[in-house]
């Protein structure tokens, strides 16, 4: 497997230098050479196949040669051990739960996987590997998790002091070992931005191997289409063979992820892009002007993100073509009182309780469904995050039917350790220097 660099298309580098680089020097992300299509055969009867083989087929045709057969084997049945299923709410609507991973959050598939490629890669004898990631709430958690106790490896996590929920909180902050956190007194943007001067910056470069765990690394990215199949292959098993994908959007990963699997062979009849106040993204298809804008925070804090790093990798899948971009991808946005009311009507019409990220996904499906009456597909929508992660926005009611996973109670009784710095890139420098 080869890949290029969106800034740069005559560059060429081995998936492992990319796992490990994280991005290339010209600040760009990397993107695979070339995206293979999967076998026809494989499309027709994937209802057969269970979310572990689903994993190995995709993995492997992509990465050819990287890691042999047996290893790759092994490595996913270990980082994809818990499920994604499909739950359906009526005749056509459906929500694929992606939190039943050990953070409770979607992450959980880029996060175990990378973790795992990187120590596979990783020699005993080399140099300690700095592992830096911004988190706007579910990211750091599940990192800190696939990488806590990995031989020579370090993580600092970078967070919002103040934006990031109690549960999001402890995640990142009760782990110590080979885990630090940092509250940052900004925005995720703020955060995202540190974590990318440090790795443009030659002293950091010299004296430490960094690397990064966000979704800008492409062994975070190649994970999240497993899911997207697995969904596909559970709803050909209740006979649908079109299906619409609704998905929370902040940092344009996860959507970017299903763009990857359309590519691949995927069949889909229409992404959306469900996004909150940060609208970067709504705004550029409507316009054609890609404006960033300052993070703005709200109850749905994982999507608070006002420069989606990922858009330019969807821009490149799609050469640049906003127009091929609006065929496949229609793209919504919703405020926090509209969030509110999506999960109470969620509530009140399904008995389900949905996270803020996961309402305003269903709000998305639910208005796509009002445009499209006569689209017969099944709608969709990606819940990203357990709902004990946010009991700031129940009601009293919705908040009673909440079990709070095990694992969750246990962090309450953790001490917590991080440290604070401000959004200035010369403190973060210091402190990665002196520590």
């Amino acid at each position: 497997m080869k890949l290029y660099s969106t800034n740069n298309k005559d560059l060429r580098v081995s998936f492992q230098e990319a796992v490990f680089n994280s991005m290339p020097q010209d600040k760009g992300l990397y993107m695979p050479l070339e995206i293979p299509q999967l076998e026809q055969d494989f499309i027709d009867h994937i209802e057969h196949y269970s979310l572990p083989e689903i994993a190995y087929t995709i993995a492997s045709t992509l990465l050819k040669d990287e890691i042999p057969a047996g290893d790759l084997k092994v490595l996913i049945e270990d980082a994809v051990n818990f499920n994604a299923p499909v739950v359906k709410l009526d005749e056509e609507t459906f929500v694929l739960e992606l939190f039943h991973g050990p953070s409770l959050a979607f992450k959980d598939f880029g996060a175990r996987f990378m973790s795992r490629v990187m120590a596979y890669f990783l020699k005993d004898d080399e140099q300690l590997l700095d592992v830096l990631v911004a988190t706007s709430g579910d990211t750091g958690g599940a990192v800190a998790l696939g990488f806590l106790g990995v031989a020579n490896t370090r993580v600092t996590i970078l967070f919002p002091k103040g934006k990031v929920s109690e549960v999001q909180r402890l995640q990142l902050t009760t782990n110590g070992k080979n885990i630090r956190a940092i509250a940052v007194d900004g925005t995720f943007d703020d955060c995202q931005t540190l974590v990318k001067q440090a790795f443009a910056d030659n002293e950091l470069n010299a004296k430490f191997r960094l690397t990064s765990a966000n979704s800008i690394n492409i062994a975070r990215l190649i994970p999240q289409t497993f899911y997207y199949f697995n969904a596909y292959a559970q709803l050909k098993r209740k006979g649908f063979k079109d299906v619409v994908f609704a998905v929370p959007s902040g940092n344009f990963g996860n959507i970017g992820a299903g763009l990857l699997a359309y590519k691949m062979g995927l069949p889909v009849h229409q992404f959306i892009a469900a996004t909150n106040a940060n609208d970067t993204v709504p705004r550029f298809l409507e316009s054609g002007v890609y404006e960033t804008k300052p993070s703005v925070q709200t109850y749905a804090n994982a999507m608070d993100v006002g420069a989606p790093s990922n858009w330019v990798r969807i821009m490149d899948l799609f050469k640049e073509d906003r127009s091929a971009i609006q065929g496949l991808v229609k793209a919504y946005r919703f405020t926090d009182e509209q969030t509110l009311a999506g999960i109470k009507e969620i509530f009140e019409k399904f008995n389900y309780v949905a996270c803020p990220h996961t309402a305003i996904a269903y709000l998305a499906t639910k208005a796509y469904a009002e445009e499209n009456p006569n689209d017969e597909s099944a709608k969709v929508f990606l819940s990203t995050a357990h709902v004990c992660k946010f009991p700031e926005v129940f009601p009293d009611d919705i908040l009673a039917k909440i079990e709070l996973p095990a694992q969750v109670e246990t962090l309450k009784n953790n001490p917590e350790l991080f440290d604070e710095l401000g959004k200035e890139f010369e403190g973060f420098k210091k402190y990665l220097l002196s520590k």
